[in-house]
């Protein structure tokens, strides 16, 4: 079994060469294998991928919006991160509030239309200053419902009450360390088909300790391999440090279990140009040691050291 980075190409390779021609929700199309594990030891290095640029300050930021159990794209628009904006764009942009020109498959036209891209961009500005300045307009096109950030921090029991799931865990991780019940799940059956702009990807992860070493694998239902599972690749790497840190750990192993597999059929000339690259050393994570708990970081709170990526590599968001 291959580790780190060699792990993920062997993935894209994989993939390309055997993956099934599947259709999607999106239109875009697929190529997709189901169920794939990938494995990283945290003690070599950062996970964050060199054969092309991944911006961590947009992958930490996300992750200290989910741990705020934060839903609303506002907080993350402060930070200049713009990844979740497609999705909170789209019900304004179908709402019957909205006045602009018609913006009905924007993803797909405005990769094929410069004229329409322009368009595109300019409601896509006026969204963005809209969900900074206008507190009403922020509150009902802004959030996404019940997504991560709501489910980990806040899960609504049937009897009214709410879970804090991380806290649990790390409270279980603390002071029962040999405990299987280590984990955090967002896949809410209630709240998926009505309360969540898009269902989660990442649906559960669970803990392992063991030689004073803390560890975590995540089950993830859905993986976009060349635009999003860097991203969780490096997230949940940042996580299991950040618990680990908290729970006077060292960090172990993320291993990453893939249920659907796949790469866009709009991505395969990016993923033949990463694949063509020769992986670099791995960067070095380094937490502010003042900080006693996961829910007191801020971005400052992170140092990446030795990061010498390729060069990043663009490709369409698929929505």
């Amino acid at each position: 079994m291959s580790y780190g980075e060699q792990s993920y190409l062997e993935l894209c390779s994989h993939v390309l060469e055997n993956g099934n021609k599947k259709e999607d929700r999106t239109g875009t199309g697929t190529y997709s294998v189901f169920g794939h594990q990938l494995r990283f030891d945290l003690s070599e290095g950062f996970p964050l991928l060199t054969t092309k640029r991944v911006p961590f300050r947009l992958i930490a930021s996300e992750l200290l919006w989910f741990l705020k159990g934060d839903t609303n794209i506002r907080y993350l628009l402060k930070h200049n991160n713009n990844i979740w904006n497609e999705w909170a764009f789209k019900a304004w942009v179908e709402s019957e509030v909205y006045d602009g020109p018609d913006m009905t498959d924007f993803g797909n036209r405005s990769q094929k239309d410069e004229a329409f891209k322009e368009l595109y961009l300019e409601q896509m500005e006026r969204f963005k200053s809209l969900i900074l300045e206008d507190d009403a307009f922020s509150e009902r096109f802004g959030n996404l419902g019940s997504v991560y950030g709501s489910q980990w921090r806040a899960w609504k029991t049937s009897q009214g009450d709410t879970i804090d799931q991380i806290k649990q865990v790390i409270e279980s991780i603390k002071h029962n360390p040999d405990s299987r019940r280590h984990i955090v799940t967002a896949w809410n059956p209630e709240d998926v088909p009505s309360n969540m702009a898009l269902p989660p990807c990442h649906t559960m992860f669970q803990f392992y300790v063991a030689d004073g070493k803390l560890s975590c694998q995540l089950y993830q239902r859905s993986g976009d391999i060349f635009l999003g599972v860097p991203f969780n690749i490096a997230s949940y790497a940042l996580l299991t440090h950040m618990i680990a840190h908290e729970c006077g750990l060292e960090p172990g192993e993320f291993i990453h279990t893939l249920g659907d597999a796949h790469i866009y059929t709009n991505h395969i000339e990016q993923v033949n140009t990463q694949l063509s690259r020769e992986p670099r050393s791995l960067p070095r994570l380094r937490l502010n040691e003042e900080k006693a708990s996961i829910f007191d970081f801020e971005l400052e709170d992170f140092t990446l050291e030795g990061y010498d990526p390729h060069p990043s590599i663009k490709a369409p968001v698929a929505v």
